[in-house]
């Protein structure tokens, strides 16, 4: 395994969502939700925080100076809707959604259960699509918006125990470019990124160490991503300096063949 490469510094804040409104889902703990709601902040955004887990969300909403969080389950419409209604009380418009809530697990296909691979495209894919369909609403009547999908490069590269994480994310980045194309007229963008590998505590709980150095080393850094330097593109496809792109999928990777 080659040497890590340091991480670099963190970004400072350049205004780039000054005066938005952003709702983030599945913003708890300290993932790239979580990230990418501070980075959205430190760039002058307005923002909401959405979870299921109430605790963390609430000790995530506390770290991000008391921001309005809801309990929000994206398997649910009805939560999904008062999510959305909460979001828009609170900041007038809507006017970027990160579509972050995922589920991953391992298991092997012939001995995957329905409910192991129903729960992973629910939660993963669905999750997505209801939340889109709640922004666009909101999006349409206001003339203008922005969406960002989190999916996976797993979704492009095989990986043994992730068939069904994989299907899911494949098919958030064919929903991606599906609804790019409806949704360009109403002048709403629709993008995603696809990291490969970012460390956060929840990601150490439920992977190995072996696990974790055999993906670390088949980065060309050496190295997972920090859940800011993912948190960065979205922000970057969340402003308006990428205000020609829609339908694009972003690999946020080191990774090599």
């Amino acid at each position: 395994m080659s040497t890590a490469v340091p991480v670099p510094p963190y970004v400072e804040g350049h205004g780039l969502l000054a005066g938005k409104g952003v709702l983030v889902t599945a913003a708890a703990g300290s993932g790239i939700g979580f990230a990418v709601a501070k980075r959205c902040q430190e760039e002058g955004a307005r923002v909401v925080i959405s979870d299921k887990h109430e605790r963390r969300l609430g000790e995530s909403a506390a770290a991000l100076g008391g921001v309005p969080s809801i309990v929000g389950d994206v398997t649910d419409e009805a939560s999904v809707q008062a999510m959305f209604a909460y979001a828009a009380e609170q900041l007038g418009e809507i006017d970027v959604l990160i579509n972050n809530a995922g589920l991953g697990g391992t298991a092997e296909m012939h001995e995957m259960t329905d409910d192991q691979w129903n729960v992973v495209l629910d939660v993963t894919l669905t999750g997505t699509m209801r939340c889109t369909r709640a922004a666009l609403h909101h999006m349409y009547a206001n003339g203008h918006g922005v969406i960002v999908n989190n999916a996976s490069v797993i979704g492009w590269r095989a990986q043994a125990g992730q068939a069904h994480y994989a299907a899911a994310k494949a098919g958030v980045m064919g929903f991606t470019r599906c609804v790019a194309i409806e949704a360009a007229p109403h002048n709403v963008r629709v993008n995603c990124v696809s990291p490969s590998l970012a460390m956060h505590a929840n990601l150490a709980k439920v992977t190995s160490d072996e696990l974790l150095e055999e993906l670390s080393a088949r980065e060309a850094f050496g190295r997972p991503a920090e859940p800011w330097e993912v948190a960065n593109v979205m922000v970057f496809l969340a402003s308006d300096y990428s205000g020609y792109m829609t339908g694009e999928v972003v690999s946020v990777s080191s990774q090599h063949p």
